[in-house]
C-alpha cells in the first residue's frame, strides 16, 4: 500500500507560480510512474501530467504544456509539479497518483494509489 500526501497548494494571482509536492510512503516509489490530475468544481477529473518511474520521460496535457513541469526525486520518494503562468482556469483540487504504467495514467486516467488532494486557486 502506497500512501501519497500532496502539499503546496494555495491562492495565487494569475500569472503567478506554485510548486506542488507529493510525498510517498514507500521505498518502492521508484518502481511507479507518477502523475498529477485535477478536478474543478462541477467537472470531471482531468489528467494533467505524468512521469515514468525513472523520471526520464514526461507527458503533458495540451492545456498545461509549456507552463507546468513534472519532476521526481526517487531518493526522497517525492514527485513535484512546478506550475508557472497560472490561469484562473487552472483552479482545481490537484491529486497525485501512482501507477505501474505511465500509460495507465496518461491514457486511461487510472492510478493504483491516490493522494487526498491539495487545493489550487488562481485569482484573476
Amino acid at each position: 500500500q502506497v500512501q501519497l500526501v500532496e502539499s503546496g497548494g494555495g491562492l495565487v494571482r494569475a500569472g503567478g507560480s506554485l510548486r506542488l509536492s507529493c510525498a510517498a510512503s514507500e521505498r518502492t516509489f521508484s518502481r511507479y510512474a507518477m502523475g498529477w490530475f485535477r478536478q474543478a468544481p462541477g467537472k470531471e477529473r482531468e489528467y494533467v501530467t505524468a512521469i515514468t518511474s525513472s523520471g526520464f520521460i514526461t507527458y503533458y496535457a495540451d492545456s498545461v504544456k509549456g507552463r507546468f513541469t513534472i519532476s521526481r526525486d526517487n531518493a526522497k520518494n517525492t514527485v513535484y509539479l512546478q506550475m508557472n503562468s497560472l490561469k484562473p482556469e487552472d483552479t482545481a483540487t490537484y491529486y497525485c497518483a501512482a501507477a505501474v504504467s505511465s500509460a495507465d495514467l496518461r491514457d486511461r486516467s487510472r492510478g493504483d494509489y491516490w493522494g487526498q488532494g491539495t487545493q489550487v486557486t488562481v485569482s484573476s
